[in-house]
């Protein structure tokens, strides 16, 4: 169903473009040797090209090139096996060139596309328009003296993607969707680390609002965006106070503005900058970078499995469901964990204890899959022993709990703690027994006709037996014993 917003007027249709800055993995920047490590000291990553000294030129660094191109491929995108670095002219006082070096009219990747899978099990196409290869400028501090503003350049020549979507988005749920897709796709290809609360990737996002039918009105920028939720949010903040605009006579113009949280509101920030206010020439410093095609194929051959492949075999070869492996395949720690757990095991039960269990583990602790006190061996040991019948469901999140807070293999803790399940159809008689002439009361109701205390007597067996009779012994004794 189609996302609308219903204002005065009757229903009115958004439309997003995302123009998303990802910083790439690599240890030096674009055009220097400095290093990019975050939580550096300020300028103490600075080189005398990223300080824009006179008579230092760019060289460009081949490993960012080869993440560009190794993106633009798991993007499903043309490569240019020839683009052109251009200066695009503005003054920020942590831009000490004068400009940014990036590309304009010719740049490293052209279209491709994002499969993006929705909230209500829908998939959705997001095609991109472009991928170009741009540096990053300095950080202004204003907090630092109380009169003065330092600047800090550790970030100036960082390489950036700007990978720019085409505006095919049409709520804020897709535009949550495709951000997080684009994140797997990046960490999959190891060519960004997508952690926004780093700064290394955030979003412009593109917002204006339609009737149905109509050609695409006037759109505004919000700037730097840093998380998922902001960007759904800002969506439907912004979307609304255009509706606002036209519902009351007036016009929208197209500028830049920044999101507030806080206060949920856009709030302009300038006009908006057209290409020509930026006076784009081609840097004389820098040759068109032309790429050979066996660069390419070399790179395309490296490229692991993307999440969408990863999902497809999923459901083929392990029979999940669509929306169990989009689950798994988000990013390649759960996928590989997964995988290890479900090896020669039931594929099902290994997939709901990752995503039950596990991962509620994980939230609850605060941990990773890296940092898990769970390994998927002893998660795997643990699938076994409901397997072979040592351990009830029951038994099992009991042992499963003891796990986390211990880090032993359930075989052991199993042991120390006396935990395996009783199928001695003698010991449970005794048990139902015992329940049963305590309950005799209960006993003459259900032989009267009330089933429903059924569930009563297996909850009374299953405490006096501390959790460890077999269910499935339980439920057949307690039938034939209640029958009389």
């Amino acid at each position: 169903m189609a996302y609308l917003i219903e204002g005065e007027t009757g229903p009115w249709e958004i439309v997003v473009g995302l123009e998303v800055h990802a910083q790439v993995v690599s240890n030096a920047k674009l055009f220097s040797g400095a290093a990019t490590a975050f939580g550096a000291d300020p300028n103490s990553q600075v080189s005398f090209v990223d300080a824009a000294l006179p008579g230092m030129l760019p060289v460009i660094n081949e490993m960012c090139v080869e993440q560009a191109v190794r993106t633009g491929l798991g993007l499903k995108a043309k490569i240019n096996l020839e683009s052109v670095f251009a200066r695009k002219n503005y003054f920020y006082a942590d831009l000490p060139q004068g400009y940014q070096i990036s590309q304009y009219e010719k740049p490293l990747v052209g279209e491709g596309q994002v499969i993006v899978d929705l909230p209500d099990g829908r998939s959705t196409v997001v095609g991109i328009e472009r991928l170009h290869v741009e540096q990053d400028a300095g950080k202004s501090m204003h907090d630092q003296h109380p009169s003065k503003s330092c600047i800090d350049l550790n970030r100036s020549g960082v390489a950036l993607m700007e990978i720019v979507s085409k505006p095919d988005i049409r709520s804020p749920d897709e535009a949550g969707a495709y951000l997080r897709k684009l994140r797997s796709i990046l960490r999959y290809l190891g060519t960004c680390d997508g952690n926004m609360e780093e700064g290394s990737m955030r979003a412009d996002v593109n917002v204006s609002v339609r009737k149905s039918g109509e050609a695409y009105r006037t759109r505004c920028e919000i700037k730097n965006v840093n998380s998922v939720r902001f960007v759904m949010q800002s969506i439907e903040v912004e979307a609304k106070r255009q509706i606002d605009v036209y519902e009351s006579g007036g016009t929208v113009d197209q500028e830049t503005r920044l999101f507030d949280p806080g206060k949920g509101e856009t709030r302009s920030m300038r006009s908006k900058e057209h290409a020509h206010d930026y006076r784009y020439f081609p840097d004389p410093d820098l040759l068109p970078l032309k790429l050979k095609p066996d660069f390419v194929a070399r790179i395309k051959d490296t490229l692991p499995e993307l999440p969408d492949e990863k999902k497809d075999r999923f459901v083929r070869d392990y029979g999940l469901s669509p929306y169990d492996a989009g689950v798994l395949v988000v990013d390649r720690a759960s996928a590989d964990f997964f995988e290890t757990v479900a090896k020669g095991r039931d594929s099902k039960l290994a997939a709901n204890w990752v995503m039950g269990d596990f991962f509620g583990a994980l939230n609850s602790t605060g941990k990773t899959i890296e940092t898990s006190p769970v390994s998927a061996k002893n998660l795997g040991e643990l699938i076994d022993l409901i397997s072979d019948g040592t351990l009830s469901g029951r038994l099992a999140k009991d042992v499963f709990a003891l796990m986390v807070e211990t880090s032993k293999a359930p075989s052991v803790l199993v042991e120390e703690k006396g935990l395996k399940q009783v199928t001695d159809t003698g010991a449970i008689e005794a048990v139902i027994d015992q329940v049963m002439a305590a309950n005799a009361d209960k006993v003459a109701e259900y032989r009267s006709g009330k089933d429903k205390l059924f569930g009563f007597f297996v909850g009374q067996v299953m405490k006096a037996s501390q959790g460890k009779a077999n269910p499935g012994v339980v439920n057949d004794l307690l039938k034939s014993k209640l029958a009389g």
